[in-house]
C-alpha cells in the first residue's frame, strides 16, 4: 500500500453518502451547467476519499489514525 489511511470508518461513511448525494444533486438539478459539473466533481471527489479511506488534504496537514 503506498498511502496511510488517514480517515476513520465513520467519516468515511459519512463522505461517501454525502458525495453520492452530491453526484445526484448535480446531476438532478443543475444538469450540465459549470455549476452541475462543479458539484458534481466535488461530490466523486469525497465518495472517492471515502472508499480509499485517505484524504490527501488531511495528510497535507498531518492527520493521522490512531492504531
Amino acid at each position: 500500500m503506498f498511502y496511510s489511511k488517514n480517515v476513520p470508518g465513520w467519516e468515511r461513511v459519512l463522505r461517501i453518502v454525502m458525495g453520492a448525494m452530491m453526484l445526484v444533486a448535480s446531476i438532478a438539478w443543475f444538469g450540465p451547467t459549470t455549476m452541475g459539473w462543479a458539484i458534481g466533481i466535488m461530490g466523486a471527489m469525497a465518495a472517492m476519499s471515502g472508499l480509499f479511506g485517505f484524504c490527501p488534504a488531511c495528510a497535507m496537514v498531518g492527520r493521522r489514525l490512531n492504531h
